[in-house]
């Protein structure tokens, strides 16, 4: 919610847009439209798939699978990249397009929302299996195993999502700007955070790590997109 009251504006050709805030409305909207960023991240999962059976050719060894998600994470941050030329090539194109001569969306609810739709399409990949599993038959932990494997998935997926979001601000700033050191940095804590899920299932040697790498990726991202600590005292005094 926007905190701004919903008035009526007088025009029954249009009653969805009396029913939201403007600035409500646009937002969801966007996010409504976030799948269609998604299909980059889906491009980087079929060609890591490609890769991996091309390397293995049908064998199965657990010593490659560090080098599989490493090129994995490389290859979702190259389709980040597509996507962010993408959409900068639109907006150079909305803005030609517009009376005021600018597009009407920011590059950093671009960076958004290409972020999200990275963090939910890649959570959704990732718990899928888990999810189908706790339906049973079997029994977590009765062979002595972690009886935490469910919730630390959960937890796990949560923190991903938030990541890829964080991330996505990042990425994009950097590439708008042209810092390598904030690319970099991007794709070294993606590496980190990917390579952290091979200590599972010692559980409290990935997950405290991942949730400190996504605080601070948190608070990289706010101080990116323009936060400070002033805005955020002015946003809980509601001025």
């Amino acid at each position: 919610a926007s905190g701004q009251r919903c008035g009526s504006s007088g025009l029954p050709a249009r009653p969805y847009r009396a029913a939201l805030p403007d600035a409500g409305a646009r937002s969801a909207l966007r996010v409504s439209r976030s799948p269609r960023r998604a299909f980059f991240w889906l491009l980087s999962l079929l060609a890591a798939s490609l890769l991996w059976a091309v390397a293995l050719g049908g064998r199965e060894d657990a010593a490659l699978l560090p080098l599989g998600a490493a090129a994995a994470v490389l290859l979702q941050e190259l389709c980040r990249f597509a996507c962010f030329r993408l959409l900068r090539k639109a907006d150079e194109g909305l803005a030609m397009l517009s009376q005021e001569g600018r597009s009407p969306i920011s590059l950093r609810q671009m960076a958004y929302v290409s972020g999200l739709s990275f963090g939910i399409i890649s959570g959704l990949f990732s718990i899928a299996n888990v999810l189908a599993d706790s339906a049973g038959p079997g029994t977590v932990g009765i062979h002595g195993d972690s009886p935490y494997y469910f919730i630390t998935s959960a937890f796990l997926t949560m923190a991903l999502v938030l990541l890829h979001t964080f991330w996505g601000i990042i990425f994009f700033d950097a590439c708008e700007r042209r810092r390598a050191g904030g690319l970099g940095l991007v794709v070294g804590g993606h590496l980190l955070a990917s390579g952290l899920t091979f200590l599972n299932p010692r559980y409290e040697a990935s997950l405290g790590p991942i949730f400190i790498l996504t605080l601070c990726t948190g608070l990289w991202a706010f101080s990116t997109a323009g936060g400070s600590f002033r805005s955020v005292l002015k946003c809980l005094s509601c001025k």
